[in-house]
């Protein structure tokens, strides 16, 4: 006795499954029908958009270069950072993006905050005139940033240290200009905040020894000059006088190309220094201009739209059946017409 019941439910259930395989023999019709419809549709619409232009096509063809770069988050740098950011005036800013500005910091962060930054993306939009590209006329500035965020992308690999800068646009040659346009800002962001401490030194370096060679110069010219009015004078009293300022002169001469060969062998071992460490920031490898597309997939979509077509007929044909099964019973009609009334 305790038996019966299970066997019952069993019988039940493979009623019940062939019931579903007999639904859907019944329409196999719809279901083949709407699914090679929607399938011959995906493939025209694709072939179509593939024809067209870029301005015309409703489904346009995409292009995304990519440009790398090798960022350094040594902690001696990160230190530097801290102090460069809190000076700058950046701390602030960059703890609202996420951006810890603490001993901790990283490099690659402030990397990832700079790009979505207002100055980069603002500078981005009125070098290519996105504002106009993108046919933006409601509050354009705000606008404009948020369409560019959504195409100007950048990412850092933890295990490699390299950060890469991406932009997506159906212009290969434009997605390029703007890629590089944005790593040559960042890397000159990277300068003006003095990251990394050497490249400022070498910076300050060539000033001061450029600096030093001119006043050399400017001295040699003095002295010369002077030396040549000994020879004209027709005063003689004024020959001590003269010889004074020329010995005074040479002496500050002496001065300055003693301090400018201080400052080549400071510059000679910084070379030495930079050559042995890993800069903060250095460009790997510029975008090129990409030859094969990075989006849509047509294929994929087709393959999307036959089985979202293949599954709503499948429904559809549950639908109709269950609709049949309701005229059929007259228990459910009465019920339908008794609620009508």
């Amino acid at each position: 006795m305790d038996e019966n019941p299970t066997i019952q439910n069993a019988k039940e259930d493979e009623i019940s499954l062939i019931d579903l395989f007999a639904v859907l023999l019944k329409h196999k019709f719809l279901i083949i029908g709407l699914t090679g419809a929607a399938m011959i549709f995906a493939v025209v619409i694709s072939i179509i958009s593939l024809k067209l232009s870029p301005e015309k096509s409703f489904l346009p063809n995409k292009y995304t270069p990519k440009a790398q770069m090798l960022i350094n988050d040594d902690s001696s740098a990160k230190g530097g950072l801290s102090s460069m950011l809190s000076s700058s005036g950046l701390g602030s800013l960059a703890g609202l993006a996420g951006v810890s500005v603490s001993g901790g910091s990283s490099n690659s962060a402030l990397a990832g905050y700079l790009v979505n930054s207002n100055t980069i993306q603002d500078a981005v939009v009125d070098k290519f005139n996105l504002i106009e590209r993108y046919k933006i006329k409601k509050s354009p500035r705000a606008a404009s940033r948020e369409a560019l965020k959504k195409v100007l992308t950048s990412n850092f690999d933890t295990d490699t240290g390299v950060f890469s800068i991406s932009f997506t646009d159906t212009d290969p040659e434009f997605a390029r200009e703007v890629v590089n346009y944005v790593v040559d800002l960042i890397e000159a962001r990277f300068n003006e905040l003095g990251i990394d401490q050497n490249k400022l030194q070498e910076a300050n370096l060539k000033e001061n020894i450029q600096h030093s060679y001119d006043e050399i110069l400017s001295l040699q010219k003095r002295i010369q000059t002077l030396e040549q009015s000994v020879s004209n004078i027709y005063n003689p009293s004024s020959a001590p006088s003269i010889m004074l300022d020329s010995s005074l002169l040479k002496l500050e001469l002496s001065a300055q190309q003693q301090i400018y060969s201080q400052l080549k062998v400071q510059y000679e071992s910084l070379k030495v220094t930079m050559a042995s460490e890993q800069p903060v920031f250095q460009i790997l490898e510029y975008a090129e201009v990409p030859d094969r597309k990075s989006e849509p997939s047509r294929g994929k979509l087709c393959i999307i739209i036959t089985f979202a077509a293949f599954f709503l007929s499948v429904f559809l044909a549950f639908a109709l059946n269950a609709v049949e099964n309701i005229k059929k019973d007259p228990e459910a009609m009465s019920k339908l017409s008794s609620s009508k009334k």
